[in-house]
């Protein structure tokens, strides 16, 4: 079959067509990021002469190698096939070109939170069953990550700067845009464009609800399992970026030398300053600067950037299970290891809301009702309860907006894989979205019952793309999200509705999360 050619704003490429299905990989959204683009704004690809090969994904951005693998997640082993800073690209499946076909769009933002993962990092993430089954485009998106993302210079190096602590959101950004003026080539509707993610995905997909830069670039949005109420404060992110400086030897007036540095001379030395604070790792986050993210995405209240934009929130019964899949975190005995491993993540696991010292009395309270837990069962509760509450948090604050709907969802489906000990853990949910069941996986197992989810979940989540309401066929009638109700979807072999299904929670963590 002949090679699909598609012309862009920027120029041809090829893409291949397999059984009917076109997929476009690595097209260019932006320039290289490095260099004297480094920390700065995306900057549009450059047009092209002839046909660009694009049957290729494109690298991903500088990230975390762990040995043996390039990212560990419930699937194991997922490939990244290189690492540049000319990451800035995005691949298209569709079913129809140059058409004048104006299908919903799908935009996959993928997880990682703002430090690891690409949009092709597993086959999870192929969109060839969605389009297949519902007629959609679906896109997944490459941009910059970790300290090439989101280091906020703009403080110590002056304006030029402003937008450095949120380059990587402004990568996105510029994606929608290209979308926005290309994706009715490849058979999509600009009109009709939602962005959705996982873990960090939904928190990119918060960040972007909030920036004014990206209003009326898509129409609906769903964050899974990745609530992000408050970005970093430009003080936390300017006294890590100071951090960072110092390790290489920079300083705010000769902020230039960065540009000259080698890639891996950063990179290296952002592992390094966790160590400082006696962390063994360290997160990147978007920054609330006053201008690209002028506000927190949902505290305290929904960001007004984006109130007219209906969205679907949810999470998975039993997010941190994950763990489990693994070596154990801690040992029976390691309250003292598990207890500040809590409180040196204790921005993440709190939002930043709680000071160490009243984390520690959390954490004692919960020993206190749970005599029997576990070091590690403590752990993944506490993980567990920042996605659940945080999803809540964000369900409230967009019905109180009243502009546009909000779904809330749990998804409760138990893997039976390892012999159960998975439960409805973290990204347990994505190949259910996607509807990529088959082959049958070892971690998700052969039984015909995935097959009725699968088509439950992606039939929503394609319903929710073409009108912004995510009731379909097949599924009990969802209701919207209030503050009375909290209508809760329960995503299992049999979907039902659950009045605030997470109640017990909700109240015991009301005003401290």
């Amino acid at each position: 079959m002949k090679e699909p050619i598609v012309e862009t704003t920027l120029g041809k490429v090829r893409g291949t067509n397999a059984n009917g299905i076109y997929i476009f990989k690595g097209i260019p959204y932006g320039e290289p990021t490095g260099g004297p683009n480094r920390f700065m704004p995306p900057v549009p690809a450059e047009p092209w002469s002839g046909v660009r090969d694009a049957t290729r994904f494109g690298p991903a951005c500088w990230q975390p190698i762990i040995p043996g693998a390039t990212k560990i997640g419930i699937w194991g082993i997922t490939g990244i096939d290189s690492m540049s800073e000319d990451c800035l690209c995005l691949n298209i499946f569709s079913g129809g070109i140059k058409d004048r076909a104006k299908r919903p769009v799908m935009v996959w933002l993928h997880g990682g939170g703002f430090d690891m993962g690409s949009g092709d990092d597993h086959p999870s993430f192929d969109g060839t069953s969605l389009v297949k089954t519902y007629d959609v485009v679906v896109v997944t998106v490459n941009h910059r990550l970790g300290v090439f993302g989101y280091l906020h210079l703009g403080e110590l190096a002056g304006e030029k700067y402003a937008g450095s602590g949120n380059a990587g959101m402004l990568d996105l950004v510029a994606a929608l845009k290209w979308i926005r003026d290309n994706i009715s080539v490849f058979g999509g509707d600009p009109g009709k464009v939602m962005i959705f993610g996982e873990s960090g995905g939904g928190e990119k997909v918060c960040a972007l609800l909030a920036m004014p830069a990206a209003k009326g670039l898509f129409q609906r949005a769903v964050i899974e399992s990745g609530p992000f109420l408050r970005a970093e404060t430009s003080e936390d992110a300017t006294r890590m970026a100071k951090e960072l400086l110092d390790m290489v030897g920079v300083t705010p007036g000769h902020i230039d030398i960065l540009h000259k540095l080698r890639a891996s001379t950063i990179y290296n030395a952002s592992l390094q300053v966790p160590k400082t604070k006696g962390y063994n790792s360290v997160m990147h986050y978007p920054v609330m600067d006053g201008k690209f993210l002028p506000v927190h995405p949902f505290d305290p209240d929904a960001a007004p950037t984006a109130s007219d934009v209906p969205l679907i929130v949810g999470h998975n019964k039993d997010e941190l299970k994950l763990l489990l899949a693994g070596s154990p975190m801690f040992r029976e005995n390691e309250w003292d290891v598990m207890r500040e491993a809590i409180l040196g993540k204790s921005r993440f696991f709190f939002g930043g809301r709680v000071t160490g010292e009243q984390a520690g009395d959390y954490i004692e309270d919960y020993r206190r009702q749970n005599p029997r837990a576990t070091p590690l069962e403590v752990w993944i509760y506490f993980m567990t309860l920042r996605t659940r509450i945080g999803s809540i948090r964000i369900a409230e604050r967009k019905a109180a907006g009243g502009k546009a709907p909000v779904y809330s969802y749990m998804f409760t489906w138990e893997s039976p894989a390892l012999n159960g000990i998975l439960k409805s853990c973290h990204s347990l949910e994505i190949p259910f979205v996607f509807n990529n069941m088959e082959p049958p996986t070892e971690l998700i197992g052969n039984s015909p019952e995935r097959l009725t989810l699968a088509g439950s979940m992606s039939g929503a989540w394609a319903a929710f793309a073409c009108n912004g309401d995510p009731n379909c066929e097949g599924l009990p009638y969802w209701p919207a999200y209030n503050i009375d109700t909290r209508a809760t979807m329960l995503f299992n072999v049999e979907c039902r509705v659950e009045n605030d299904p997470c109640s017990q929670d909700r109240k015991e963590w009301n005003g401290r999360l």
